[in-house]
């Protein structure tokens, strides 16, 4: 019975303090108001005698509470009530990419007012209904060039309209002019090298926009075709061909903070990914070394604190490791989530973070 107790002083604690270290662990119910919440939501505390606490959303459902409307406690578990609506909309977006949506018309689609779909796909999804659509629009683009499809016919199947709209609204995305992307890369320089380092073999790779390319791998000759088969056509030179002297010295630098000697090198990068993708990285590159946030804090920190799973998926798709630092990224409850170049050396690299921000 003590131990309950102390149990439950520790959870109302950490209601007090709105901690979000705990969205997930538990969850708290309201009687007079007859809704539960995650820790961390922002309303004031109610009156602790009216407060009783829940192992899980479900627990606190059967136990004839309603998730609160401003923290979102079924979100936590994809159960938020409008996410399958939202993710319906996200496939009617990208099957019609290619045709004008005006938000009237996908409003009217979702039977939902349009400032009231605006903000429940943002909050969903995690970006707004126009730049979803851009980013569908720009898949499919991409899809066509790399299926050999003339960048013209890839223009207006795309729903560009004209060659020029693909300069304006692709931007740098591609990284590269159409014609080479349809190419594979073809008349793209991009310069490599591989190192050992305290976390094994590293490749980085660069354009002239910056480093898009930095991944761990079992050898050099595995690191290779991984970058072959991202730029298939491209012209692949090594650094150390006389090529690319400032990515050695980028590559050097990089090998020194893994060795836990210098701190984390400031690159010039080329991102590539969806507007949500690339704030999400932008978001980690901000987090201070030694520092970690949940995948909650992580959709809240881009303005949309409902697309949880969605952040999680852009760490997931980071193609330039360390340096966008999604090992950053931990579950709500202080797990470690996933890290597509193994959890060993997720650990690896918050234990060497963190001994370098107690030494400074």
């Amino acid at each position: 019975m003590t131990d309950a107790i102390d149990l439950d002083a520790d959870r109302w604690a950490r209601v007090l303090a709105h901690d979000r270290s705990a969205d997930g662990v538990f969850f708290y119910s309201v009687r007079t108001t007859g809704v539960f919440c995650r820790p961390s939501c922002p309303a004031r505390p109610a009156r602790r005698e009216n407060v009783a606490f829940h192992d899980s959303a479900a627990a606190a459902e059967a136990a004839g509470f309603r998730p609160c409307r401003r923290c979102h406690p079924l979100a936590l578990d994809g159960r938020e009530p409008h996410s399958s609506l939202m993710q319906a909309m996200a496939d009617y977006i990208s099957a019609h990419a290619d045709e004008p949506l005006p938000l009237a018309r996908l409003a009217d689609e979702a039977g939902m007012s349009s400032f009231h779909f605006q903000r429940t796909f943002k909050a969903v999804i995690g970006v707004s209904p126009r730049d979803f659509q851009a980013a569908a629009r720009l898949r499919r683009f991409k899809t066509s060039l790399r299926d050999g499809e003339a960048v013209l016919a890839a223009t207006f199947d795309a729903g560009y309209g004209s060659a020029s709209r693909v300069y304006e609204q692709v931007g740098g995305q591609l990284g590269m002019t159409p014609s080479a992307y349809r190419a594979g890369g073809a008349g793209e320089t991009i310069v490599h090298a591989v190192r050992d380092t305290a976390l094994g073999p590293l490749m980085m790779a660069a354009t002239a926009r910056g480093v898009c390319f930095v991944q761990f791998g079992s050898d050099a000759a595995a690191l290779a075709q991984q970058l072959a088969a991202e730029f298939p056509r491209a012209n692949l030179e090594p650094a150390g061909s006389g090529s690319g002297p400032a990515l050695d010295a980028w590559m050097l630098a990089l090998a020194d903070h893994l060795a836990g000697v210098a701190p984390r090198p400031d690159l010039p990068l080329d991102l590539r990914g969806t507007a949500f993708q690339v704030s999400v990285w932008r978001f980690l590159m901000s987090v201070k070394t030694g520092d970690v946030v949940s995948y909650s804090e992580l959709a809240a920190g881009v303005g949309a604190p409902r697309a949880v799973r969605a952040a999680a998926s852009a760490c997931a798709a980071n193609r330039v490791a360390v340096l966008v630092p999604c090992h950053r990224a931990l579950r709500a409850d202080g797990g470690m989530g996933g890290y597509r170049w193994g959890l060993e050396r997720k650990r690896a690299l918050l234990d060497a973070e963190r001994r370098q921000r107690s030494a400074a």
